[in-house]
């Protein structure tokens, strides 16, 4: 029987975040051996934000040398840069054709991006979902693992291929989306109400970055907001911040919750912010060995970006051409 096959990306629009390690990354690493995996450097999706030209480059291989750093194996997964398989671009506009604007109009992601980016409110911003869902459906993708804040536009993909398929019959596979019970939002440290950023401008102690040196990690966690109570138990409407870092904690070192409020019974928050600190710097350390030991040679990463894309290419020029062929292409 042959695997189902996993499809998920990450915009290389700044180092990863902890959030992005514990909720997409970290879930990756346990798919690879029971599914036909591929990991996309979405660096198409990255533009409806301006970006350095001579940055942009280097962003993207610092997030494909994660992946692989992260613990994905290029030989088990397909790990590909968006942009080096035209055939994203080429279905996103056919599926254009077979989306709404009034759809689109509803995405809360284009409405808080766009109070964010008022002098740059672009179509792509407004058509990226259509993308997203031609990323997906481009591989015949049969489940998407997501944090929860994408869940719309997971709806919308799967909305769009159903309604591709009632047109034209079975072409499309319709996806399943796939959010992980524990981890799937982390919280930002000192603003625990709202997710933990890749981007973060506004305050860069409120996420933890992948290549954080120990001694950052460790100052970072030390100012993590808590509460008064000085009582280490998940309660995520009480105790938003204290419940935040007993989820990396646990994530982390792969104990329960409730195992862990008992490791840390009668502790203070001290100890306990310095436990999770070192939870966090020993899942690093790995990582960033790893990642400076890839980034010494860009040439054999490009090497291996390039077997990525023909592999992602080989599916998807398939998918295309099934596509287009319903549709009436010659």
């Amino acid at each position: 029987m042959s695997k189902k096959i996993v499809f998920s990306g990450i915009q290389p629009s700044g180092v990863p975040a902890l959030g992005n390690y514990i909720g997409a990354m970290l879930n990756f690493k346990a798919l690879q051996d029971e599914y036909n995996c591929l990991y996309c450097v979405v660096d198409l999706h990255a533009i409806t934000v301006r970006r350095a030209p001579e940055l942009f480059g280097d962003h993207v291989r610092r997030l494909f040398a994660l992946y692989i750093a992260a613990g994905l194996d290029p030989e088990k997964n397909t790990i590909f840069v968006q942009s080096h398989v035209p055939e994203h671009s080429q279905l996103a506009w056919l599926l254009n054709c077979y989306t709404y604007v009034g759809e689109l109009g509803r995405m809360t992601q284009f409405k808080d991006k766009s109070r964010k980016n008022e002098d740059n409110i672009n179509a792509g911003l407004y058509t990226y979902p259509v993308l997203m869902a031609a990323d997906v459906l481009l591989y015949g993708a049969h489940l998407v693992p997501i944090g929860d804040d994408q869940k719309q536009h997971m709806e919308l993909c799967r909305d769009i291929a159903i309604r591709f398929n009632k047109i034209y019959g079975d072409v499309l596979v319709v996806p399943e989306i796939m959010i992980p019970k524990i981890g799937a939002r982390i919280m930002k440290l000192q603003d625990p109400l709202h997710k933990m950023d890749k981007s973060e401008s506004e305050n860069l102690n409120n996420s933890i970055f992948l290549l954080d040196e120990p001694d950052i990690v460790m100052a970072k966690m030390k100012k993590a907001v808590t509460d008064s109570d000085a009582l280490v138990k998940y309660d995520t409407e009480n105790k938003p911040g204290v419940s935040n870092l007993l989820t990396i904690y646990s994530r982390l070192t792969k104990i329960s919750i409730q195992d862990a409020e008992r490791e840390f019974e009668g502790k203070n928050y001290g100890f306990f912010k310095n436990a999770v600190g070192e939870a966090v710097v020993e899942t690093l350390r790995p990582i960033q060995d790893e990642y400076k030991r890839l980034r010494a040679d860009d040439a054999a990463l490009d090497v291996l970006m390039k077997k990525g894309a023909e592999k992602a290419r080989a599916i998807a020029a398939k998918v295309m051409d099934e596509t287009s062929k319903a549709i009436g292409f010659i």
